[in-house]
């Protein structure tokens, strides 16, 4: 018995493998400002100064903070699954000789992913932090520029993150994945 086409048409994903392909042909550009999100290539928002300053701030304060405890990543893709590589505007990898020439982390390596939202609030909240929680990565922090606070997020499940706090006073914050670190974020804003 034939099968019939379904009614409506069905969207293909792509996988980290065809988005690599397709950078590698040139169908991406190099400069192109997109990541992979559930099989679509997003576009992302263009970076503003306040934006820029907040992630430059942030890698001074985590590289002070962490030391060899860690690697600071910025902006750098994370594999989390065979259809989703964004980029964070920042994370914490464990520590790895080759600094991840071999390879992307994937969520076993990541301690801590940051988003710094000034126009893109509502997509990191409710697009990008999901994604993380799946992946199983321990923590998650969202940097909301224009509130003046940050969101700590942690004890990922499936359907998002199962326990969030604002910090709306930055005195010191400490990560889970690095349990005795406290880092001082005033002048984060």
């Amino acid at each position: 018995m034939p099968t019939s086409a379904p009614d409506t048409p069905q969207r293909h994903r792509l996988n980290v493998e065809d988005y690599h392909r397709m950078a590698e042909a040139g169908i991406l550009g190099e400069d192109a400002r997109v990541e992979l999100i559930e099989g679509e290539i997003i576009d992302m928002t263009p970076i503003g100064s306040r934006h820029a300053a907040a992630v430059k701030r942030l890698i001074h304060i985590l590289s002070l903070g962490v030391g060899d405890a860690a690697i600071v990543s910025a902006q750098d893709p994370i594999i989390l699954d065979p259809h989703s590589e964004p980029q964070p505007d920042l994370a914490l990898l464990r520590p790895r000789a080759d600094y991840y020439a071999a390879a992307h982390p994937r969520p076993a390596d990541v301690l801590l992913v940051i988003e710094v939202a000034d126009s893109s609030l509502a997509y990191d909240r409710d697009i990008k932090l999901p994604l993380y929680a799946r992946a199983g990565i321990p923590e998650a922090w969202l940097v909301d520029i224009e509130a003046g606070s940050l969101i700590c997020f942690i004890d990922p499940a499936a359907d998002g993150y199962r326990h969030a706090g604002v910090v709306k006073e930055l005195n010191t914050v400490r990560i889970t994945a690095l349990p005795g670190l406290e880092l001082d974020l005033q002048g984060l804003f």
